[in-house]
């Protein structure tokens, strides 16, 4: 086979591909002035939980947009495809989140189809180098997720109601394994206790114990809780962090209604009422009780202790 025959059916079997299938969808979101990049990935032999159960997905990242996320699919034969195009906020949400973890996968690992001005390309260095400030709140994030599930689970556990106490541990261990990737400078991928088994194995033997060891659910649970307790209070500056930053930004005293509108703590959004109780617990935080018109009735405000 000679150089012309062997190009042109190396542009034939590129044509047949997903990715020749699917040029002229991407091709004319390319030419869109809005688009700042766009990245496919295609179904590899254990990427089930990265594409779902598409064989190919397209990530189409906008400047911005009417609706913040649209999702369409398409079929070719018996392959099956999904176009992602959501804006720059949405995108930053969920990097800062984790609320859609397959993203920093695709972003990481996927191929990079168009790239306006290297946002992709600067977007891929930035995870990959993931500056100490995004860690810092990605912590406090899980941190106050990890506060939440593990107190609601203790309270079902008080009151012996074993299932749901799991089920709440359970989220509580995820959130903790999260936290240790983050803690050691790594995005928590889809397949996380993959990456803690090797980074944080003291947290994977409390997962695996819990899954599988032959004691009670109760005395499972029990000793879980009095394992997991050491391994929160162990992490309390470091989860706290953020916030406590945050609150240091001025003199006076908070209310709990100026955090809540403070736009650097409403990533927390409902776990931050919890984690304030908690840092007040740890005397990291300290309250202030000022008077009202009525008698023996404070007002309850916070500081830095």
């Amino acid at each position: 086979m000679n150089s012309d025959e062997m190009f042109k059916l190396r542009n034939e079997l590129e044509e047949c591909s997903m990715e020749g299938i699917l040029r002229p969808i991407y091709q004319e979101r390319a030419s869109h002035k809005n688009t700042m990049g766009i990245i496919m990935v295609e179904k590899g032999k254990h990427s089930f939980p990265v594409t779902d159960t598409f064989n190919t997905v397209l990530l189409v990242v906008v400047k911005d947009a009417e609706k913040e996320l649209f999702v369409k699919h398409y079929q070719y034969e018996n392959q099956k495809a999904t176009l992602y195009t959501v804006d720059q906020k949405k995108l930053r949400e969920w990097l800062l989140l984790g609320s859609n973890r397959k993203v920093v996968d695709w972003i990481l690992n996927g191929k990079i189809l168009f790239d306006r001005n290297e946002y992709m390309t600067n977007l891929r260095r930035e995870l990959q180098e993931f500056p100490s400030s995004e860690r810092q709140v990605k912590m406090g994030v899980e941190f106050g997720k990890l506060i939440r599930r593990y107190q609601e689970g203790k309270a079902f556990f008080e009151i012996k109601q074993s299932m749901d106490a799991y089920n709440y541990v359970i989220h509580a261990l995820h959130h903790l394994a999260r936290l240790a990737v983050i803690e050691k400078g790594f995005h928590p991928e889809v397949t996380v206790w993959n990456q803690v088994r090797k980074i944080e194995p003291q947290i994977y033997k409390l997962y695996v114990e819990l899954l599988e060891s032959e004691e009670s659910l109760e005395k499972r649970l029990e000793l879980l809780f009095l394992a997991s307790e050491f391994l929160i209070n162990s992490r309390v500056k470091i989860g706290g962090k953020h916030l406590l930053q945050v609150l240091s930004t001025k003199e006076d005293a908070w209310t709990f209604g100026e955090m809540l509108d403070h736009p650097d703590l409403q990533v927390y959004s409902v776990d931050l009422e919890m984690l304030v109780e908690f840092l007040v617990e740890k005397q990291l935080i300290k309250i202030e009780a000022i008077e009202t018109k009525g008698k023996g009735i404070y007002h309850r405000k916070y500081r830095l202790s």
